[in-house]
């Protein structure tokens, strides 16, 4: 499909980069603000003008063959403005920065990409210890309930200074994740209730 149908398609569901607002794990954005954009009582922000957005759009390939280098393991697949809709649930969808097939077992994998910035002590701290940020977890949480795979692997280029930029690999195992994918699903069905009864929802704050 064009760029233009993906974008439109995205608004018909729930996606990678919508779910942690729903558990109130998103440092942007709520369950309502989210549920004002889906029941089109509020619009989208248009982010991709800003720099940090196209830097990222402008690396992603790039990573996504630095991985491949890195894991010759995996046969590495991508299409562009592709969605991929949960079996049961279709309103629950996935746009991937990649597919990974292990080349021995035939197992698949998601690839999810990203580029941060940690300039800021509260930046790093989010990424201390081989964590990732709370947003982005949830985000693989969602891709491997709508898929299905097996694994994920999230490939991420941190920029700490001028001088000082590596990227960092994390993996995740949908055996060891069973549990907190099936509560990011019941409150993604729970939330796009609310948005086909056009409801508002309860406001959902992060756990503290």
């Amino acid at each position: 499909m064009t760029r233009e149908e993906w974008l439109e398609e995205r608004k018909t569901g729930i996606g990678g980069s919508d779910a942690s607002a729903i558990v109130g794990l998103n440092p942007y954005s709520d369950n309502i603000k989210l549920w004002e954009i889906k029941t089109k009582r509020a619009e989208q922000e248009d982010i991709s003008d800003k720099p940090y957005v196209k830097y990222g759009v402008a690396m992603e390939d790039n990573l996504r063959q630095s991985f491949a280098i890195k894991h010759p393991e995996f046969e590495v697949i991508h299409e562009e403005n592709t969605i991929i809709r949960h079996p049961k649930y279709p309103f629950l969808f996935a746009s991937l920065d990649g597919i990974l097939i292990n080349k021995e077992t035939g197992e698949k994998g998601v690839l999810e990409i990203k580029t941060s910035e940690l300039l800021r002590s509260m930046q790093k701290e989010k990424w201390k210890d081989g964590n990732v940020p709370d947003n982005y977890f949830i985000q693989v949480l969602h891709y491997l309930n709508v898929t299905g795979f097996s694994f994920a692997y999230l490939f991420a280029e941190l920029t700490y200074s001028e001088d000082l930029q590596m990227t960092k690999t994390f993996k995740f195992d949908r055996n060891n994740l069973a549990e907190d994918i099936d509560y990011l699903q019941e409150k993604e069905i729970e939330f796009w209730k609310y948005v086909e009864e056009d409801k508002r929802p309860p406001l959902v704050l992060p756990m503290i």
